[in-house]
């Protein structure tokens, strides 16, 4: 039920009934603009979007923490990039302002400005992601008719240059390495690992006769220097071969370790993380090899490089890494596939060659059956 009233202050008062009963009224100087708001509002009911005043006026800074709390499907490392996002970005400069108040525009000017802070493109696309989420939830609940983080302009996200090595590579690597390091550099550049499912590879998880390793599982280092142990990435646990010459490096490097010890750990037996090691061993070697400025997760990509070179199809690769979709490995590694076009190129110029001699063939034996006199063909 809605109404228009004239006050005795020159006012017209709009107002109208929820379907709770709860009344909601506004105040005009002109009549037109409070049958403006109350016909906007009866649009909006009609249509599905109308939103109850009283549940926009909760602030982002309260609905972002309700936000997080309800991601119970987060591993700990993903809640602790999202809070840390929420702490830096968005709660200085949203959080005291209510989901009602926020524009499109206002969304815009914000990202323009910390693109303009000298993040790095692909950082800005995470900052705006982690509001426009929070956003996202607030329609979902129906606090907002729409998001207004929606269609934001962002800065172009220019994609690193990615490092493959090649064989002779991995081996100077894994060499400059030492004893402390070899494996762990053989594996990853061989089986595409990252580096949270190696540290979390026990020695029961390690096939030597079928050449595999079972990973089942994966840990992170998160705030304060804590490890959560979880999942692999995408949540699948997957058997990933290795080559035959890494049978023999890790049956060496597995012996005396019972079968529940993790396969790789520092000197006194914990797990072995990533930032320790690139100090202890990693960078160094890389130095040494000629491949510095090497990071771990380049050996992933080495891997992937390698197995495509062997003549593994994106299926394959996709497999090997734990991708959730062969889609996501052309997304990461599109040319890698280069020389498989090419190939196809070749085949179907083959096929192609064939075809045309076929025709010749059997145009040139119409043509004698054709020249013979009637009585012979």
């Amino acid at each position: 039920m809605a109404s228009i009233a004239k006050r005795t202050d020159g006012q017209w008062r709009a107002r109208y009934r929820d379907a709770t009963g709860k009344e909601h009224a506004q105040h005009f100087g002109r009549k037109v603009d409070a049958q403006r708001w109350l016909d906007e509002t009866t649009s909006a009911v009609v249509t599905g979007s109308y939103v109850d005043p009283r549940l926009s006026r909760v602030t982002i800074g309260e609905w972002a923490a309700r936000w997080l709390e309800g991601k119970a499907n987060l591993k700990a490392s993903s809640r602790d990039r999202y809070a840390g996002v929420l702490a830096t970005h968005v709660v200085p400069r949203w959080g005291a302002v209510r989901l009602s108040d926020v524009t499109h525009a206002d969304v815009q000017a914000w990202v323009s400005q910390v693109a303009a802070s000298g993040l790095a493109p692909a950082s800005v696309h995470k900052v705006h992601r982690v509001l426009a989420m929070v956003l996202s939830t607030a329609v979902k609940d129906g606090r907002l008719p729409r998001n207004p983080a929606a269609g934001v302009d962002l800065p172009r996200a220019v994609t690193a240059e990615k490092r493959f090595l090649d064989s002779r590579q991995v081996a100077s690597l894994a060499d400059a390495a030492g004893p402390q390091g070899r494996v762990v550099v053989l594996l990853l550049a061989y089986t595409g690992l990252r580096w949270g499912e190696m540290a979390a590879l026990k020695v029961s998880r390690v096939d030597l006769l079928r050449r595999r390793v079972h990973v089942a599982e994966s840990v992170t280092e998160v705030e304060n220097g804590r490890l959560d142990w979880g999942l692999p990435k995408s949540h699948e646990r997957r058997w990933v071969p290795f080559p035959r010459f890494l049978v023999d490096e890790l049956t060496a490097y597995l012996a005396g370790r019972a079968s529940d010890d993790l396969v790789f750990s520092n000197s006194a037996g914990n797990v072995l993380r990533v930032g320790n090691a690139r100090r202890a061993w990693f960078d160094r070697a890389a130095t040494a090899a000629g491949l510095e400025g090497l990071t771990p997760h380049e050996l992933r990509h080495t891997a992937a490089s390698l197995a495509v070179s062997a003549g593994a199809n994106v299926k394959a690769v996709q497999r090997m890494l734990g991708h959730a979709k062969a889609s996501m490995t052309l997304d990461v590694y599109a040319d890698l596939f280069d020389d498989d076009l090419e190939s196809v190129a070749d085949r179907l110029d083959v096929l192609h060659a064939s075809a045309a001699a076929d025709f010749l063939r059997t145009r040139a034996a119409s043509e004698v059956v054709s020249a013979l006199p009637t009585g012979r063909q």
